[in-house]
């Protein structure tokens, strides 16, 4: 009798824990068959010389803001690390001695890929390209601009900057101490790449925040994760490059990123022949392709490698792009942009049309 008593005294003595337990297993089971109410934020702010937005999924407004602030602010750092034109950022330091010594990991990071994507794009995509930039860029101090020059007089500038550009010559140290170097008169520019890589950044920590549906577009340079809440694929489109309000493609991601590169909106020169992107392998603007278009897993191969495909024209960017597992793109040529280029599998990608529509 005295242990039955004292089973009883037991019970009661965990009842309220059994039902707090079972409280939060009913609230469990709720929220994992009838999970709150998603509701869609999106905020927008200048950076990169675009306009970045985010776009998440979340049950509580506040928590998707202060989401959306951090991934904006890991987002502003990459970019105070990997600008050219700010004296204080790393690369422009970089730049102005030719050598940094403990660079922060992020810039260890970023040159690490882009010397990635240097040895597989044959060094179509080349971070040194910098000198050459530099030629046909505005300068405000210059009596003529070097668009205006005679055409031997740029050949040897062309051929003074080609002297010094070559990312496998750039050297990356860790031990003892980690140091970026560079040969005398080389520079950098992470314009390819910094985007992309800023964008998987600030993807990083939404997911670090607990968002599980988001989108990232950084002018273009696009990355996302989760899927819609749906269920169903992000959908991203692709502008035309002859008719800006038509859309040429329509593509369909739950993870993953995509980028474009193109030289039909800008342009070195007033007359619009001399387009940003250039190839390194000849010190002239880059003409085979209109637009170049890469699916990747992450915003960083994007984007840099749809400047190296771009580069590398329809049917050379192609042949190396199938031979990248995960990998896909379209190329517009610059002479057909109606002759599109597809890699092998970029149908798995394609948004389907129904209804013949």
């Amino acid at each position: 009798m005295g242990r039955r008593l004292k089973l009883r005294v037991s019970w009661k003595r965990w009842w309220p824990v059994l039902l707090a337990s079972l409280l939060v297993s009913v609230f469990v089971l709720n929220d994992l068959f009838f999970p709150p109410d998603l509701n869609s934020y999106n905020a927008t702010r200048e950076m990169m010389d675009t306009w970045v937005s985010i776009t998440v999924f979340d049950s509580d407004k506040g928590h998707a803001q202060t989401a959306m602030d951090a991934a904006f602010s890991r987002m502003e750092t990459v970019v105070a690390i990997a600008s050219s034109f700010d004296p204080s950022a790393e690369v422009a330091r970089l730049n102005a001695t030719g050598r940094l010594d403990l660079p922060s990991p992020e810039l260890i990071d970023i040159i690490e890929q882009a010397l990635i994507i240097f040895d597989v794009s044959h060094g179509t995509f080349d971070i040194t390209i910098e000198p050459l930039l530099d030629l046909w860029r505005f300068n405000p101090a210059a009596e003529t601009q070097f668009w205006d020059l005679p055409s031997d007089i740029q050949k040897q500038a062309i051929a003074e900057a080609m002297a010094v550009i070559g990312a496998d010559r750039l050297m990356l140290t860790r031990e003892p101490v980690s140091a970026i170097e560079l040969i005398p008169g080389m520079k950098i520019t992470l314009g390819g790449i910094a985007k992309g890589y800023a964008v998987d950044q600030g993807m990083q920590v939404l997911m670090e925040q607990g968002i599980q549906h988001a989108l990232i577009n950084a002018g273009g340079d696009v990355a996302v994760a989760g899927g819609t809440p749906s269920g169903q694929p992000w959908a991203i489109a692709l502008r035309d490059p002859e008719v800006a309000r038509y859309m040429f493609a329509e593509f369909e991601l739950v993870d993953g990123a995509i980028a474009t590169s193109g030289n039909y909106l800008r342009f070195f020169d007033p007359d619009a022949e001399v387009g940003h992107i250039m190839d390194p392998r000849t010190g002239s603007s880059a003409h085979l392709s209109s637009s170049a278009t890469v699916i990747a897993p992450t915003c960083t191969e994007a984007d840099a490698l749809a400047t190296a495909v771009f580069v590398l024209g329809p049917i050379a960017g192609v042949e190396i792009i199938d031979q990248l597992e995960g990998i896909e793109a379209m190329v517009l040529p610059y002479d057909d942009p109606l002759s599109v280029a597809r890699s092998r599998d970029l149908g798995n990608f394609e948004m389907q049309k129904k209804d013949g529509v």
